[in-house]
């Protein structure tokens, strides 16, 4: 007895001839073409190594300047597409010299762009020919894969495909290069390895992973719609290699959500920490220039950057820290650098300071009242007392500055604790010493912080002493001898 196997339900075979009415495969002929380009394309020989590298090379240097454009270059010079395509008709079709052909060629292009990298970008750190400060935008774009990169592949694959299948559809393929970037993965792939960052390597890895499997689906998904599939009117069913690789692309959704959610929550917190830093910032009258936050631990480590018209004193950033932690839950330390900027709108004209003047000590006459005359008085001499002058602080006026703001200094050559203006006056205290060549002297200015400036934007201002009246008596009359008068009888 003989099973006879099961014959397809009508409806799957109306939607079939359906959808062969509307989807006409290409002929026989355009098949065989592009089969052949395919395999010419995939198979790896001088010029597509020669390709790969400038390419990379490009990529590379497009990454560490940060430039857009020139990253978008090596994306056109790229060859990578051909292989992928060609992995993606050669599991198809079952043509295991295309597959053999298309990955080796991928494996070893994708190898030497890594490797190209690598050195480029460690060859950059012992010649700085482009100073890194911190890790360009291009890079780190390229370390965040997500759903909708794979989106974007998908959806490039079918293009690339399609343009390869239809002859008058070619000029897409180099908007397709662009849309779905295969090369500046590998790159940031190398500068990762080369600066020791393994979090940028893994992420870039993920990103090209993801390309190149939905790239080689998407492909294998358009040329069975046109028909590259033999025998494909003995069955209805789907190839089995088609199945396998969406699976294989649909598994890749787990691990770029999973990042996806990672990073939504770290700029969450991110957009968090902002807000709380410019609120509280905000409260002392200054403004947020930049924030840069590191984790330590459970510590956040914050270097806070702002613009402000007057110097923060010790006491006010240890209070901006306790409210930064209070309304974020966390321990939190910071340090806070000051850029000193006065704000001018050209609708307010500025209101005049007056420039205060030292006075100038005058001695005042005393007026003496004069004695009415008196019988012959006889006037007693009183030595006067010397004046003496009263001694006064040692003042000091601020100049030489051009304009400029002078720092008063924790010590001589120290830390800045405040930044006195042209014209303001300083008491000088009886600090004295000399640092990198210049003579430091130890003042308070008006607000009663004590530091030490350079004597050269001094001038000590000389009072005129106040003059003490000496005091003034009044002659005492001296009576005259009584005159005797004898009468003689």
């Amino acid at each position: 007895m003989t099973i006879q196997p099961s014959a397809p339900s009508s409806w799957r075979v109306l939607l079939w001839h359906w959808f062969r009415r509307v989807v006409k495969p290409v002929t026989l002929e355009r098949r065989a073409e592009v089969q052949v380009q395919l395999r010419e394309a995939s198979t790896p020989d001088l010029d597509f190594f020669v390709l790969v590298s400038l390419s990379s090379v490009i990529a590379t240097l497009g990454l560490l300047t940060d430039s857009g454009a020139v990253i978008i270059g090596a994306m056109l010079v790229a060859p990578l597409m051909s292989p992928i395509i060609g992995l993606g008709l050669a599991s198809l079709t079952g043509d295991a010299r295309l597959l053999r052909d298309a990955g080796f060629g991928l494996v070893r292009g994708a190898l030497l762009s890594v490797l190209i990298a690598v050195i480029l970008t460690w060859s950059n750190r012992h010649l700085p020919f482009i100073a890194l400060q911190e890790l360009p935008g291009e890079v780190l774009s390229r370390t965040r894969p997500s759903p909708i990169d794979l989106l974007i592949a998908l959806a490039g694959g079918l293009a690339a495909a399609f343009a390869l299948a239809e002859p008058g559809l070619s000029a897409a393929l180099p908007g397709v290069a662009i849309a779905t970037a295969l090369m500046p993965p590998l790159c940031t792939i190398g500068v990762g390895i080369a600066l020791g960052r393994w979090d940028v390597a893994g992420g870039a890895l993920l990103l090209f992973v993801t390309n190149a499997v939905t790239i080689a689906f998407a492909s294998m998904l358009i040329f069975f719609i046109l028909g590259f599939t033999p025998r494909r009117e003995k069955s209805n069913r789907l190839p089995r290699g088609l199945v396998y690789s969406a699976i294989f692309t649909a598994s890749l959704l787990v691990p770029l959500t999973l990042l996806s959610v990672s990073f939504v929550r770290q700029a969450s917190e991110n957009r968090l920490i902002n807000t709380v830093v410019s609120e509280e910032v905000r409260k002392y009258d200054a403004e947020l220039a930049s924030l840069r936050v590191h984790q330590d631990g459970d510590t956040l480590r914050m270097e806070i950057t702002v613009r402000t018209p007057q110097s923060l004193s010790y006491n006010d950033v240890n209070e901006l820290q306790r409210e930064i932690a209070v309304r974020l839950q966390r321990p939190v330390a910071i340090v806070v650098n000051q850029i000193f900027a006065a704000r001018l709108d050209p609708l307010i004209p500025p209101t005049l300071t007056p420039t205060p003047t030292p006075p100038t000590l005058t001695p005042t006459p005393t007026f003496t009242e004069t004695p009415s005359p008196t019988p012959t008085p006889t006037a007693t001499l009183t030595p006067s007392p010397t004046p003496s002058p009263t001694p006064t602080p040692s003042l000091a006026r601020v100049v030489n500055t051009l304009g400029r703001r002078i720092d008063l200094r924790q010590s001589p050559g120290g830390p800045s604790i405040a930044r006195l203006k042209e014209g303001q006056y300083v008491t000088v205290l009886y600090g004295y010493q000399i640092a990198k060549g210049l003579v430091w002297l130890e003042v308070q200015d008006q607000e009663g912080r004590i530091g030490w400036m350079p004597q050269i934007y001094l001038t000590v201002v000389t009072l005129t002493p106040s003059q003490t009246p000496s005091p003034t008596r009044t002659p005492t009359p001296t009576p005259s001898p009584a005159l005797s008068v004898t009468a003689t009888p």
